[in-house]
């Protein structure tokens, strides 16, 4: 399986972020329009290891990696929680097999999100159209942060849930095709890429069909990451 990067955890991928037109768009102190496109991926569209969903091979199971070639393996939950390490692409396991999730490789690659996200009057929308997920699956949106350049060892990522803090405004669910619309405005803006703080935006499909209002839950056993994107550096940096 090849696919193309998107937005790599590297110095240079910030650079380059700066120069493009999204990020020409940036924050202007949330007082005037922004628009900015938003293209969700896949941990290892960035050559890294899928952090959430596990592979079973002898010793127990294993995070899937863009070397795992056949799609039609089925994919398991951990029997614990795993904590995330998405920039030591030999973290890989293994773990403790949990329960099987009920989907293939292939079917979690099926994944795709666009939409736009916008700033006007201190206001932030975010619409985004999602295809793909899994059917009548359970979701949340979620902005994290991380620090930038990236610590060693890894401390991981700060998540807030879009909009409301407590979680009401982050929540979706896909319909049996595996569709699903996010649209939701929401106070303050967003906080985009800073000095020292790399964010984003991901969601997180609950095996277990619970959402867990301002967290996202134990990741690896009833909450994975499925797609994730960076927003861009604020205008000025």
């Amino acid at each position: 399986m090849t696919r193309k990067a998107v937005f790599p955890f590297t110095a240079a991928a910030l650079v380059a972020a700066v120069a493009s037109g999204a990020a020409q768009a940036g924050d202007r102190a949330h007082d005037a329009p922004v628009a900015i496109p938003v293209a969700f991926h896949f941990h290892v569209d960035d050559g890294l290891a899928e952090q959430d969903v596990f592979l079973k091979r002898e010793g127990g199971v294993f995070r899937a990696t863009a070397t795992d070639h056949d799609l039609s393996v089925p994919l398991y939950a951990a029997e614990a929680p795993v904590h995330h390490n998405p920039l030591d692409v030999e973290d890989t396991g293994p773990w403790r097999a949990g329960r099987p999730l009920g989907l293939t490789l292939g079917d979690w690659f099926a994944a795709e999100g666009e939409g736009t996200y916008t700033c006007a009057d201190a206001e932030g929308h975010l619409a985004v159209d999602f295809t793909g997920l899994v059917p009548r699956g359970v979701y949340t949106l979620w902005h994290y942060f991380m620090a930038w350049p990236p610590t060693e060892p890894f401390i991981g990522t700060y998540d807030l849930p879009i909009g409301a803090r407590d979680g009401s405004q982050a929540a979706f669910v896909a319909d049996e095709a595996g569709t699903a619309r996010f649209d939701q405005s929401f106070r303050p803006c967003l906080q985009l890429t800073g000095e020292h703080l790399a964010s984003g935006l991901a969601i997180a499909w609950h095996s277990d069909g619970k959402t867990y209002g301002a967290v996202p839950g134990d990741f690896g056993t009833v909450s994975h990451i499925q797609l994730y994107t960076g927003l861009p550096p604020r205008s000025g940096l």
